[in-house]
Parts: C-alpha cells; sequence; structure tokens
C-alpha cells in the first residue's frame, strides 16, 4: 500500500507510526513542515530504511502570530501536499496537525481527483480559538472561531475515516454528523527512543544541571499554557525549604516572559531552545520532576505529548492542567500530581515538589512507576495494528 502521512508539527510518534508502516512493507511516505517551531521527532532515515522523509513548506521558522504572513504559508502547504499526492501516487493519505487553511486546499484537492484520506484529529480549533478570544486574543477572533467551526466540520465530512485522540472528539464529531466515521486511538510516545538515563548525563553536565533540585520543561508555550506559573512553582519550591533550578527548553517569545518574572521573583532559570531528537533522553533525564501545563479552556481537546514523553523518560510528573483532560488520567496512574492550572494551585504543587527534593528513593520510585506506564500504554505493534486495518479499509 502506497501512504503518505502528513505531521505538521513534524512530532516524534506519527514518524515512528510511519517507521513501523513501512517496516511492514508498505510504501510511506512521511512528510512535515520544518519551519513550525515545535519539538521534532527522528526525521532522517538510516541507510537500509523503506522510509522516505519528504518534508513541504518554508524551512525558516514560520512566524505564528504574524497571521496574514502565515495564512500564505499554510496555503502553500495544502497545495504542496497535493503534489506529494500526486508525485507519490498514494492510494491513501493520513493528516496530523494540519492547520485549517492547509485542510481546506488538501481537502478540496483530494475531492477534486477522487483520492481518499484519513483526519487524524490532533485539536478542535475553533474551541480554541473562541475560548482565547477576548482574552489572549482579539474579540474579533470570534468570528474567526465560526469560521474555522465551518471548515472544521466540512473537512471532516470529506474525510474517508477520522481517528480522535481522544473521546471527548467523539462528541464534537457526533455534532458534525461524522461520528460514524471515528476510531479513538489515544497519541502514544516512542517507548525505544525515549528512554530513562542517569540523572547526571552529559547533557546535564554540560549545562551545569548536576547538584540542584531540578524543575524541568520542555514544549512548546503557546495559547494554551500559562508559562509565569513555572517560575511562580520555583519560587515556591524554594519557600517551602528546597534549593530549586528551573529549566525550560522552548523556542518562542515566552522566553522573555519567563525572563522578565523570573527576574522579579528571584529565581534562577535556564531557558535553552529545543534540542535535538537524539539528545531527549538526557534532556529529560536531566530533570528531578518534569511539569506539565494546560490552560482550563483547553483541556477536553488538547492531549499535551509532552506528558507521554515525560512517561518514558522515567521521573516524577506535575501537571498543572484540567483533571478532564486524557493526559491527567495517566499521570495521576503514573503517582504523579494534577492541580488546575492556576496561581492558587501552586504552593500545594510547590509543597509536592519540595518533599520529593529531600526525597530520592521516592523520586526513583514514581520514576520507575512513570516508565512501567509509558511501556503497558504505549506498545507500539498493536497501534499500528488499528492504524493499518483503517488505512487498508480506506484504500479498499
Amino acid at each position: 500500500m502506497r501512504i503518505l502521512v502528513h505531521d505538521y508539527s513534524g512530532h516524534p510518534f506519527q514518524v515512528e507510526l510511519s517507521r513501523e508502516l513501512a517496516q511492514r512493507g508498505h510504501d510511506v511516505t512521511h512528510s512535515y513542515c520544518p519551519g513550525w517551531l515545535s519539538g521534532k521527532g527522528r526525521l532522517e532515515t538510516e541507510p537500509g530504511e523503506r522510509l522516505t522523509i519528504d518534508p513541504v513548506g518554508p524551512t525558516e521558522p514560520i512566524e505564528k502570530d504574524r497571521f496574514l504572513k502565515r495564512l500564505l504559508v499554510e496555503l502553500r502547504v495544502g497545495f504542496a501536499l497535493l503534489r506529494q499526492v500526486r508525485r507519490t501516487d498514494a492510494e491513501v493519505a493520513l493528516l496530523s496537525n494540519a492547520q485549517i487553511p492547509s485542510l481546506v486546499v488538501f481537502a478540496l484537492g483530494m475531492v477534486l481527483m477522487r483520492r481518499k484520506w484519513v483526519l487524524w484529529h490532533q485539536d478542535v480549533y475553533a474551541v480554541a480559538i473562541r475560548s482565547f478570544a477576548g482574552a489572549k486574543l482579539g474579540r474579533g477572533f470570534r468570528v474567526v472561531a465560526s469560521v474555522f467551526d465551518v471548515t472544521e466540520r466540512w473537512t471532516s465530512q470529506r474525510a474517508a475515516a477520522i481517528v480522535a485522540i481522544a473521546d471527548s472528539l467523539v462528541d464534537v464529531h457526533e455534532e458534525w454528523g461524522t461520528a460514524g466515521k471515528v476510531t479513538v486511538i489515544p497519541n502514544w510516545a516512542p517507548v525505544d527512543e525515549i528512554v530513562p538515563v542517569e540523572r547526571k548525563n552529559d547533557w546535564a553536565v554540560e549545562h551545569h544541571l548536576t547538584d540542584t533540585f531540578t524543575l524541568l520543561y520542555s514544549g512548546t508555550l503557546g495559547l494554551k499554557h500559562n508559562p509565569e506559573l513555572l517560575v511562580q512553582l520555583a519560587r515556591g519550591v524554594q519557600d517551602a525549604g528546597a534549593d530549586c533550578r528551573l529549566v525550560v527548553v522552548n523556542t518562542g517569545p515566552a522566553t522573555d516572559i519567563l525572563q522578565k518574572e523570573a527576574d522579579r521573583l528571584g529565581i534562577e532559570i535556564t531557558l535553552l531552545p529545543f534540542q535535538r531528537y537524539e539528545r531527549l533522553s538526557e534532556v529529560l533525564g536531566a530533570g528531578d520532576a518534569l511539569v506539565v501545563l494546560l490552560e482550563q479552556d483547553a483541556g477536553a481537546f488538547s492531549v499535551p505529548s509532552k506528558t507521554l514523553s515525560y512517561l518514558c523518560a522515567g521521573r516524577p510528573v506535575l501537571g498543572l492542567m484540567p483533571a478532564e483532560n486524557l493526559a491527567s488520567g495517566l499521570v495521576e496512574k503514573a503517582g504523579g500530581l494534577v492541580l488546575p492550572p492556576h496561581p492558587d494551585s501552586v504552593p500545594a504543587a510547590a509543597d509536592w515538589l519540595a518533599d520529593l527534593a529531600h526525597d530520592p528513593i521516592g523520586r526513583d520510585e514514581l520514576g520507575d512507576r512513570a516508565r512501567r506506564l509509558a511501556e503497558e500504554e504505549f506498545a507500539l505493534p498493536g497501534i499500528a495494528d488499528r492504524f493499518e486495518q483503517i488505512l487498508e479499509g480506506v484504500r479498499r
């Protein structure tokens, strides 16, 4: 079967799926947008691999807050994806994290070419934009949210099948009349690529992170996050009687917000850009505790993939996130702590972290528990079986 897998973000688990499908004998092309700033997966092929990696879109960083320019970029990506379908003669395409303009162009083109495709539904953009309109975005974005609602509904109706990452998305598809095409397959992280390592690893030594209890966040920081909570959390840990260093691995405007808040509260902070994927295990392993952020309004429809990577790394996890989020259940099952994403949660979260700072044995036990859960939940063969069945069904 000739398959095109497009993941706009270039995340690790999507390309892991492409590799698995290629190993099963399928002719797989995996594409992503290199200009989208996010943590990337293993996007280079090795000698002897059957997989083809074929990026689309700009290589220079996309300015996410320049909306007109970004619109033009995403429209071009949509046309580039259609050319990929023609060039690879894909029998079926699987799209993940595609931006709305790209998705509309792609869906219309696939109708005209009479080709089948599967929507791998990660986010409901209309809900996200509506929740932030008037607060983090201007009120005019309520109109944008209404337009996105129409376009997301229309593109979902054009898809031959839909993979949703959480049961909460099924309710949305019920409203859109597309629930009959939906299969729920939760996201995962590559357990063979992100592995537990020694706390005093080479990356930690290089960045002088070996002697102090380290609170680490690695991932995007955008509208769905409140970065100031990270600094307030580190301040709270120190106030609770434990030395603490905050490390944030992120590329984007949130770094200025973090530095300003750290200066205000007198917190030592290490700000680093996104690191190479080959070193992600070391990066996460350099943290004594790993933090997830997710705003309340994004809770039902966005599953932060960094949580899944944290579990693979075998470290205690603190989530300042909505309790109803799918990832919250995994954090709690791993023995981590989940509290509402609000400044009022900082004292309790800081006390929990301060206790961990004085309890290395307890940290190790929680880390082992997180890793065991990841190995149980993220076994790739069964996940790939389900995707393969869906793609085969669409092709037939």
